[in-house]
């Protein structure tokens, strides 16, 4: 099939890319470089260099389906600067939307985030308990998926929204582990955790992340629908950092922001249903054992 992907140069999307050509499709990554790698890229993959805010269509004509990931995905950030989380996430998913309906594009899948429900009552959350964004990250995902499902109904453009726990894995420059990492590596003496360190969330390696993407595409029957993605255990913020630096062989006095959330926007407390995408037969493979180590491997390695 003839495919995009939006942000394929980047963490997530590289991998995806990676997976669709081996797949054996026609893989075009659209990516201004921004927070990508060129070098991320799949050599079989064509490559177009452009913001998605920018008119597609003409890059997009007649593809079977579109992979769109590129965002601005700083939580953190997007509390002091909302325009560019907004400009970014929902004018850019916004162009993307519309240069696919102008180019005739049979399918688009989106990455949205776990985020949406904000802090959540019910645990592990399914994909109808109501969303209560916290951050304006949050906030600029929700948004979108509103417009994925609109531009189904009135276009007929098949769309999913796939809502992430925390994706880790190689490639990734972004999120905890990666903090936690440098700051080991600037000071193997003292580790500074962002909040109380009771944070208790849920992670998935960046493999099972892509099969449960491809999953979502194949299998999805409505013209609109909404998935959970994210493992069936959680893991304080506490015990990630010990197995970190266990696996690194440190033993650093741990100082703490004193803080029930580590950032303005931050949910403390996170675990996703994800019965509904098991039932199109997905489920995680990696352990956080094995994807900890394997990350920490690649860390290691890029940093020479």
């Amino acid at each position: 099939m003839k495919v995009a992907v939006t942000g394929g140069a980047g963490f997530i999307g590289s991998h995806l890319t990676d997976a669709l050509t081996s797949e054996g499709h026609d893989v075009t990554v659209v990516d201004n470089l921004s927070r990508g790698k060129i070098e991320y890229v799949n050599k079989k993959a064509k490559f177009v260099k452009k913001d998605i805010r920018n008119e597609l269509s003409t890059d997009l004509e007649n593809f079977d389906a579109v992979f769109h990931l590129a965002a601005d995905p700083d939580v953190r950030s997007s509390a002091i600067k909302p325009a560019v989380s907004y400009d970014i996430n929902v004018a850019g998913t916004f162009s993307v939307l519309e240069s696919c309906r102008k180019a005739d594009a049979k399918r688009i899948i989106f990455t949205s985030t776990s985020t949406v429900y904000g802090n959540a009552s019910v645990l592990p959350t399914p994909e109808d308990y109501p969303c209560t964004p916290i951050s304006n990250y949050g906030a600029s995902k929700l948004a979108c998926e509103a417009y994925l499902s609109s531009y189904a109904h009135s276009y007929g453009m098949k769309s999913t929204s796939l809502r992430l726990a925390n994706i880790y894995g190689e490639r990734s420059n972004h999120g905890v582990m990666v903090d936690f990492y440098n700051k080991l590596k600037a000071n193997p003496e003292e580790l500074e955790i962002l909040g109380d360190g009771k944070q208790d969330k849920s992670y998935l390696h960046v493999s099972d992340c892509v099969s449960a993407i491809l999953t979502a595409w194949k299998k999805q029957n409505p013209v609109y629908d909404a998935f959970n993605v994210g493992s069936k255990d959680k893991m304080t913020v506490d015990n990630l950092a010990k197995s970190l630096c266990k696996e690194l062989g440190k033993s650093p006095e741990f100082q703490y922001t004193n803080t029930k959330s580590g950032w303005v926007g931050d949910v403390p407390l996170m675990l996703l249903d994800i019965k509904k995408l098991e039932k199109l037969g997905w489920k995680p493979q990696v352990s956080m054992q094995d994807g900890l180590r394997r990350y920490l491997d690649w860390l290691k390695k890029s940093a020479k």
